[in-house]
């Protein structure tokens, strides 16, 4: 498979992980939810196991230095951790689906065990906005 795909991979296996675990830590430490940390714990590992084997291709494919689309983030969450959580679920699951299709390309099962972790995330964004619980 091009490099140019592994690469697009690793680029969304890491922005899945990042949100995960942004989401997480604002659930555990900012917001108080033990119960929500713990599942998107769970779901960073879950993801993890799925990607694991392919981390020495994705380390391979990796090109920072030559990244054209990279860009400085300079804006700011206006209305505070609320849009932080909101902007951290969607790119999650924007990152998962685009696994979710390229996954396709090389493996018969990943596309599904990804889809899988996608709707846990929307189920998880759903329990972390309502009220009272954690």
């Amino acid at each position: 498979m091009d490099a140019k795909v592994w690469r697009l991979l690793d680029a969304n296996a890491n922005r899945a992980r990042e949100g995960m675990r942004v989401l997480e830590d604002t659930a555990r430490f900012a917001l108080h939810k033990p119960r929500i940390a713990r599942d998107l714990r769970d779901l960073r590992h879950n993801f993890d196991v799925l990607v694991r084997n392919q981390y020495g291709r994705f380390l391979a494919a990796r090109d920072v230095a030559d990244d054209r689309g990279r860009f400085n983030a300079s804006g700011s969450y206006k209305r505070g951790v609320r849009e932080l959580v909101a902007a951290n679920f969607k790119r999650c699951a924007e990152a998962m689906r685009v696994l979710e299709e390229y996954g396709r390309i090389i493996s018969g099962s990943a596309p599904r065990k990804i889809q899988n972790l996608r709707f846990q995330i929307y189920a998880i964004e759903k329990r972390f906005e309502a009220k009272g619980r954690g």
